[in-house]
């Protein structure tokens, strides 16, 4: 009887861990935590002392000199209705459309080519994966240069329009609105008052619908055209993980190809797509580096984007508080953004 009564575990004793065990992981990761620290965290909060500051660039933003000044910083890109409003609702229009457009094309675009190339039929799979994931891996510059080039007035792509019998626009020197431009071709020049009266951070509600720019576009084309091999390989992990035993029976049942991928293979790719859903939203709200080497944000700050207008803020108008600021803004509008597609891909009973 003895031998079946059970040893009463200690109080505060975690299940499954061996004394000191806790502590020898803590030793083994105390490490990486000092860099993430030292190298992340403290810069971070100290950015964010920056974006309430008046902190000139010149010395340490600690100094005595530099004075606490609230939410001006935030205030001058949001509320204040000067220059500085305006260009802050300008590159937060055309970001928005370019990641309106960018994610789910290249979500769509990723799925399409990871179903395609893994179809047992499919031969030489590995060099369709490779092909396809090859632009994923070239440097943003160098794509960017080779995208100036094709896109330019006399390149390769307004010659292949031209075969066609369609002129194509100066791409990167266009700065109409896509939208506005197909309005226009229907004659449709200006929109009602409700519209160019009101609007939102220094930016008409008409302006806002304007659509990206021919400029954009060029850019909403590149990203799509580099970003989709990446997640391709996430939806080819989360496909090879499926088992076919609910495909079979579905196929068995009379459900036809469509069907199958439609309720049955997709809700299973429900944790891959919301991977790559947040990091299409994060990567789409941060483009900096394809701006900074094509355009600066021209024509008519048609490709500015808030990363780089924060870079250009801080680094090029010496205004270092209102740059900290954007780019607070903007982590807080990755993070909505974020939790809001959480919410609206959650498991529903």
């Amino acid at each position: 009887m003895a031998a079946l009564v059970a040893t009463p575990r200690r109080a505060g004793s975690p299940r499954g861990i061996r004394d000191g065990e806790a502590v020898t992981g803590w030793i083994f990761t105390l490490p990486v935590l000092l860099i993430l620290g030292v190298f992340m965290l403290v810069p971070v909060l100290m950015a964010l002392w920056v974006s309430f500051s008046d902190w000139s660039g010149r010395g340490s933003p600690l100094s005595s000199d530099v004075g606490f000044v609230g939410l001006d910083n935030y205030a001058a890109v949001t509320t204040d209705g000067g220059l500085a409003e305006r260009d802050f609702g300008v590159a937060l229009r055309n970001n928005a459309w370019y990641v309106l457009l960018v994610v789910p094309l290249q979500t769509a675009l990723s799925l399409f080519l990871a179903v395609l190339v893994n179809r047992a039929v499919l031969r030489g799979r590995g060099v369709f994966r490779t092909a396809f994931y090859f632009p994923s891996v070239t440097s943003s510059v160098a794509i960017t240069v080779l995208w100036l080039f094709l896109f330019s007035t006399s390149g390769v792509v307004n010659a292949v329009l031209a075969r066609l019998g369609i002129t194509g626009p100066n791409w990167f020197n266009d700065p109409s609105g896509v939208l506005h431009n197909l309005l226009g071709a229907l004659g449709v020049q200006s929109g009602p008052d409700a519209l160019t009266q009101h609007g939102l951070l220094g930016v008409t509600w008409w302006d806002w619908l304007a659509g990206p720019s021919v400029a954009m576009s060029a850019f909403v084309i590149m990203a799509v055209f580099t970003t989709s091999g990446t997640f391709m390989l996430l939806f080819i992990a989360g496909l090879q993980n499926l088992g076919p035993d609910v495909d079979e029976a579905a196929m068995m049942d009379g459900a036809n190809g469509w069907q199958r991928f439609w309720r049955i293979t997709l809700p299973q790719l429900r944790p891959t797509l919301f991977t790559v859903l947040t990091l299409g939203l994060i990567g789409t709200w941060q483009v900096f580096d394809q701006i900074y080497t094509g355009t600066q944000g021209g024509p008519g700050k048609t490709t500015l984007t808030p990363a780089y207008l924060s870079y250009q803020s801080a680094f090029l108008s010496q205004e270092w508080g209102r740059g900290a600021a954007i780019a607070f803004i903007l982590f807080v509008i990755i993070v909505l953004m974020t939790i809001l597609q959480r919410w609206i891909l959650r498991e529903r009973r």
